[in-house]
């Protein structure tokens, strides 16, 4: 095993700058997801790391080599892509073992590390059956099998849960999981799924147009995001975010553009005086008699939850109870805030302000 770093990596197709500078730590043996929108430049950072996109300028090192000019076959890093690639004419045992027979490993290894593999993945009763006999999840597992028997260094995941219904979705993440605490390689995973990654990772890279927004573990990232692009993409559903300024009197209070006034516990005194943005996660908004009257838009009910989207003032904010809600559309209802939760934003630059 080995880790894994991005020294100022960039890329352009021509003059068109696609990873503007990026760097990375990995860990060995971290679990480590490159989230973000479509465009945002994962998928072609990953293809950076296994050798089948050329790199422009900066370093890439796994373990204390740097394989910018390795080929993909000698970079010791075996990969999982999003359709399978599994090839129809052969059978699951022979798919697995296509990469060793390459190699020119001997039955006798190849039949052992497939065996193994297949022990690990619930594919033992498998083996003679084709591509075509399988559902996807049981490709996807045998598409993990091929890279599991070449004992890599470092495994890539490319999206690879995206062509799955959300219940085998759900259920092959906490196999993906299971299998790096058992394996513990080192594991770069691709998706734009922010689920995913909140619930597979050790460490998230949030990306956007290039660049890294920011790196954490799951829950640092949505306690305390650097700026409006993330707090805005980890989260479902997203977090609140209203307009305004602090009060010119009472900084404890932030004026939204109608003059609302909500809670703020600490503001950071960089605030004053800026246009500011108002973030609250909606699990931090309840139902209080004595608190800021809202309008009732939608009510959604999701069974151990109801989500409801209400007019606080001239803004729109979405709620999360665990109660059940006894409310209609158009009904007034009174909503309280959890100050200590609340984070101040700058307007113009997009960052969270700090007390």
């Amino acid at each position: 095993m080995a880790g894994v770093d991005f020294v100022d990596v960039r890329k352009s197709f021509g003059a068109f700058p696609v990873i503007k500078g990026v760097n990375i730590e990995i860990e060995d043996g971290e679990f480590v997801i490159l989230v973000g929108p479509s465009g945002c430049g994962k998928s072609t950072l990953l293809r950076m790391l296994a050798g089948l996109e050329n790199i422009t300028a900066g370093e890439i090192r796994i373990g204390n080599r740097v394989v910018n000019r390795l080929p993909p076959k000698d970079r010791d890093i075996a990969m999982v892509f999003q359709n399978y690639a599994l090839y129809p004419h052969m059978t699951v045992a022979d798919n697995m073992a296509f990469s060793l027979m390459l190699a020119g490993k001997p039955k006798e290894e190849r039949d052992k590390r497939v065996g193994v593999a297949a022990e690990i993945l619930g594919l033992a009763k498998l083996l003679d059956r084709y591509p075509r006999q399988l559902s996807g999840g049981q490709r996807q597992r045998v598409a993990m099998g091929r890279a599991i028997v070449r004992d890599p260094q470092v495994f890539l995941f490319d999206e690879p849960l995206s062509n799955l219904d959300a219940k085998l979705r759900v259920a092959m993440r906490a196999e993906i999981k299971e299998l790096h605490q058992r394996l513990k390689t080192t594991t770069v995973y691709v998706t734009h799924d922010q689920i995913e990654a909140m619930t597979m990772a050790d460490k998230i890279v949030v990306m956007h147009d290039g660049i890294v927004e920011q790196i954490g573990a799951p829950l640092d990232l949505y306690d305390n995001p650097a700026n409006l692009f993330v707090a805005g993409f980890i989260g479902s559903p997203a977090m609140n975010m209203i307009k305004g300024r602090l009060d010119a009197n009472d900084p404890n209070r932030f004026l939204t553009a109608d003059g609302t006034a909500l809670p703020v516990a600490r503001p950071a005194a960089a605030a004053r005086g800026r246009d500011l943005v108002y973030g609250l996660r909606p699990e931090y908004i309840a139902l209080d008699p004595n608190g800021l009257p809202a309008e009732v838009v939608v009510i959604e009910p999701t069974g151990y939850e109801t989500q409801m989207i209400a007019r606080l003032g001239g803004n729109e904010v979405t709620c999360v109870f665990r109660e059940r809600v006894n409310a209609k559309p158009g009904e007034t209802i009174r909503l309280s805030i959890d100050a200590a939760h609340v984070h101040l934003f700058d307007a113009d630059s997009g960052r969270r302000l700090f007390d």
